[in-house]
């Protein structure tokens, strides 16, 4: 059994494509929409092929027609993209995105998979990293033999009691300094966290292309070229790069 697991796609449709991994079953940890320019092809990739999918912030957000409002931080990314998600993005797909579960279990090989977007405590907005202390606590009384999450956009596997946490990490927005899309598989047990190069620059042409203003514009192209939060794009922005909560929180 080979199980390909991806999370925060974010509407990089060229970095979805370039992961050409054949599967078993597919699980999507969420977050298919904003930021990035083409959020349909990425929904109908999952609506065709994921087999356990689950809802992020930003699905839940664009599905429920929730505007955002923001001059710094990922906030002012996402009021500046949410609106082409709308325009983008058919009925059929946005129902698709309203319909996700926020949380989903599930046996595969012999396996019980626990799927959340960020944790089970908060499986929509908590921002957990690699922490061993933290990530016991959240996973008391989860019956689970893999906990998949997503949201950090931070890529790793972590051992806590018995329990395997797995974040593939971001295949369309990466930010632990590697900008190629990252993913996970899962074959015969064994966890393997990969990276994909993708054609960056069809993005970027892409994004280029979008009616965003030039500074949000600027600070997508820098996150997708170097894999790293801005430092030095104004006000908040290393604020939230060190924030314990999460620079999505919408």
């Amino acid at each position: 059994m080979r199980i390909l697991v991806v999370s925060d796609i974010h509407a990089n449709w060229a970095a979805l494509q370039a992961i050409d991994q054949p599967f078993d079953a597919c699980l999507c940890l969420g977050d298919l929409v904003d930021y990035g320019p083409d959020p349909a092809p990425c929904v109908r990739w999952a609506m065709d092929r994921a087999t356990y999918a689950i809802r992020g912030n930003h699905d839940h957000g664009v599905a429920q027609g929730i505007p955002v409002d923001g001059e710094t931080g990922f906030r002012y990314l996402t009021a500046t993209s949410r609106p082409s998600m709308w325009e983008a993005l058919g009925s059929e797909e946005r129902r698709y995105l309203l319909q996700l579960p926020v949380t989903q279990r599930c046996t595969i090989d012999g396996k019980r998979f626990l799927l959340v977007h960020a944790t089970p405590r908060d499986p929509l907005d908590e921002y957990l990293l690699k922490d061993s202390n933290t990530w016991a606590k959240r996973l008391q009384n989860v019956e689970a033999d893999v906990v998949c999450v997503g949201h950090t956009h931070i890529q790793f596997r972590l051992e806590v009691n018995g329990t395997t946490v797995l974040n593939p990490g971001s295949v369309g927005l990466p930010r632990d300094g590697d900008p190629r899309a990252a993913y996970a598989i899962i074959e015969d047990g064994r966890i393997e966290l990969r990276r994909a190069a993708y054609p960056v620059e069809r993005t970027v042409a892409r994004v280029e292309s979008m009616p965003w203003p030039r500074r949000a514009k600027d600070i997508t192209i820098h996150v997708l070229r170097s894999g790293r939060l801005p430092a030095l794009t104004g006000p908040g922005w290393a604020a939230a790069a060190e924030a314990d909560d999460d620079p999505d929180a919408e």
